[in-house]
C-alpha cells in the first residue's frame, strides 16, 4: 500500500529558497562555462585567421561571414530618455562610462560585464554630442581631462 502524497508545508520557505539558491549558482556556473568556450572560440578563430593569412589567403574574412541578427537594446529615443534621466538626476556632472553603468543597472543587466559597459559608454558619448551642439547638454573635462556631462 503506497502513502498518500502530503505536500510539505513551511512557514519559513527554507526549501523553496534552497532550491532556487542552488539553480542560481548553476545557472552562474553555465554562464562562466558558456564566456570562458566563447573565449576559447575567438582565440581559435584568431589562430585560423594568422594561419590562413601566412598560408597567403587575402580574401575578406568579414564577407564571407554568416549574417548576424541585429541585436536591439533600446528602443528609438529610449537610450537617449534614459541618459536625460541620469544626467537630471545626478548631483555632479558624469561621465559617459558613469551614465552608462547606471543605465545598465536600472535595466537590470549585469554592471560587471565590461563589454556592454563599454560599447554603451561609446553609445552614450555618441547621443549626447548633438545634444551639446543644440545646447541641450554642457560637457567639459574633469581633472584628468576626461569628459564630463550635465545638464544646462
Amino acid at each position: 500500500m503506497t502513502k498518500p502524497f502530503r505536500p510539505s508545508r513551511t512557514e519559513t520557505y527554507e526549501h523553496t529558497i534552497s532550491g532556487l539558491l542552488t539553480k542560481r549558482r548553476e545557472m552562474i556556473s553555465e554562464a562562466e562555462g558558456l564566456r570562458d568556450r566563447l573565449a576559447a572560440i575567438k582565440n581559435d578563430m584568431a589562430a585560423l585567421d594568422r594561419t590562413l593569412a601566412s598560408l597567403g589567403f587575402t580574401g575578406d574574412l568579414e564577407a564571407m561571414m554568416p549574417r548576424q541578427r541585429r541585436h536591439v537594446i533600446f528602443g528609438r529615443g529610449e537610450l537617449l530618455r534614459a541618459i536625460l534621466d541620469e544626467l537630471r538626476d545626478a548631483e555632479r556632472p558624469l561621465r559617459s562610462r558613469e551614465i552608462a553603468q547606471a543605465i545598465v543597472a536600472v535595466q537590470g543587466n549585469d554592471v560587471r560585464d565590461q563589454r556592454l559597459i563599454a560599447d554603451l559608454t561609446k553609445r552614450v558619448g555618441k547621443a549626447l554630442r548633438p545634444l551639446k551642439a543644440e545646447g541641450l547638454v554642457k560637457a567639459a573635462r574633469d581633472r584628468s581631462g576626461v569628459v564630463v556631462w550635465g545638464t544646462t
